[in-house]
């Protein structure tokens, strides 16, 4: 079994609890997007935003992964945003489980504050697809690593 190290450094084990999800088959640019919107948050907000964002009522801003984006009047100091389902999907699982973490070593779950949020690409899948006269076109799945760390805030 492999060992994952996290990307952050020099964190109080006694007030921070960590999650990570790996190999998530969810595009790595739309996890960048979500991490960045919830990074600094209240874990409970977090929560709210990203089951908004499921529902398709809340927007997450794109900042980075902008280009041939629709632009909403809905947005707040961004123009180019949506809904990034399946990325929210997966990360919302990966909050979740930090909150039992953190409720596991005791700390206050009403004072949790996401400090860490950040993705990096993950294995590429290589497949094919099927084409006339016994041909075949290539196309990648690609996959994410999430990791998560909330802190008890006073």
């Amino acid at each position: 079994m492999p060992t994952y190290r996290y990307a952050i450094m020099g964190i109080d084990p006694d007030r921070t609890a960590t999650a990570s999800g790996r190999h998530m088959r969810c595009s790595p640019k739309q996890c960048r997007e979500v991490c960045k919107a919830i990074k600094g948050m209240m874990l409970d907000k977090a929560i709210e935003l990203l089951e908004s964002v499921i529902e398709e009522k809340a927007w997450i801003p794109y900042r980075r992964h902008k280009k041939k984006r629709g632009h909403h009047p809905g947005m707040h100091r961004w123009a180019a945003g949506g809904h990034p389902v399946k990325a929210a999907k997966h990360i919302l699982k990966v909050l979740k489980n930090a909150e039992a973490n953190a409720d596991d070593k005791g700390l206050d779950i009403d004072r949790l504050k996401i400090i860490h949020a950040v993705t990096h690409r993950g294995r590429t899948y290589k497949k094919y697809i099927e084409r006339a006269f016994g041909r075949s076109s290539p196309y990648s799945e690609y996959t994410s690593h999430v990791e998560i760390v909330v802190e008890e805030v006073e």
